[in-house]
């Protein structure tokens, strides 16, 4: 039985939608209270029990490497003030997992910066977690469900969520048929239609477990929407060769690429904080009032 051993995270992606905050820092940076987004992704790999990670980077986004390195000025700094709390959880972030980088020199799309993983993954199965995308399960990882479907259908498996009907055209959409509840085999793949013109409503989320036969496809495509190598392209090379599944799965999904779906997460987050919750609600309660 193949085994899943290797993660790789795109990170190099130029977040507009967030100007101007991400004109100098990363959007895999921004906090969700006090952690950076890009750091609940490279947990729920870890959780997931893969240990061995790809971050796909580009340009301005040295600060994510530094982030997963160690930090001998402030670990010095916290040890000599007394600070062994934060000096602990400092010291466990560069401690994680196995984490490397690979700079993804041009913007060339999601499809190009899983290409780069190309020499890092070899010849075996990996994940693909974008950093867009934080699900939410206290009982098993996103990812971890994933990983178990695999291990029974021992074939690429990409995570979808049913969406409203005014929201396919901002997705990749599945053309599939059900093998069971929750589980979908894919016959193609639609990106971002029209309403009208969309298969289903099965959008993919920022989740895969794929088969290496994707690197050979990606190195023969050519650019797809906006110019750029795009990974559903492949992908639908690769369901006419070989079964591809679509899973639906447990948790909560957070788009915390979009504004909106940043702000939910962080007040959620916030309230699910023992030492937030109590002063964060009081104050909401407050603004509520004002409001009314």
């Amino acid at each position: 039985m193949k085994r899943i051993k290797k993660a790789v995270i795109p990170a190099a992606g130029l977040g507009v939608r967030f100007l101007p905050a991400t004109k100098a820092q990363p959007k895999e940076m921004l906090p969700i209270v006090d952690k950076p987004a890009i750091q609940y992704i490279v947990e729920e790999v870890i959780d997931s029990g893969i240990d061995e990670i790809l971050i796909i980077t580009g340009r301005n986004k040295h600060s994510i490497e530094d982030h997963f390195d160690k930090s001998l000025e402030l670990e010095v700094r916290l040890k000599e003030t007394g600070k062994t709390p934060l000096l602990e959880m400092v010291q466990s972030i560069s401690r994680l997992a196995h984490v490397c980088f690979v700079r993804q020199k041009e913007p060339l799309g999601l499809g190009h910066a899983v290409q780069c993983a190309r020499r890092f993954v070899g010849n075996e199965p990996f994940a693909v977690l974008l950093g867009d995308d934080i699900v939410v399960n206290d009982k098993q990882p996103c990812l971890k469900q994933m990983i178990e479907m695999y291990n029974e259908v021992q074939s690429t498996v990409i995570a979808v969520m049913e969406v409203p009907e005014k929201d396919v055209a901002k997705y990749g959409i599945l053309d599939s048929t059900i093998e069971r509840p929750g589980l979908f085999r894919v016959r193609d793949l639609v990106e971002k239609p029209a309403p009208e013109k969309a298969p289903s409503r099965l959008a993919i989320m920022g989740r895969y477990i794929i088969e290496p036969r994707i690197f050979s496809i990606l190195a023969e495509i050519g650019p797809g929407a906006g110019g750029e190598i795009q990974l559903t392209d492949a992908l639908k090379v690769l369901c006419a060769e070989q079964p591809v599944f679509g899973m639906t799965f447990e948790g909560k999904r957070y788009d915390v690429g979009d504004k909106l779906g940043y702000l939910q997460a962080t007040v959620e987050f916030a309230l699910k904080r023992p030492d937030l919750r109590e002063g964060f609600q009081r104050y909401l309660k407050s603004i509520n009032e004002g409001l009314s």
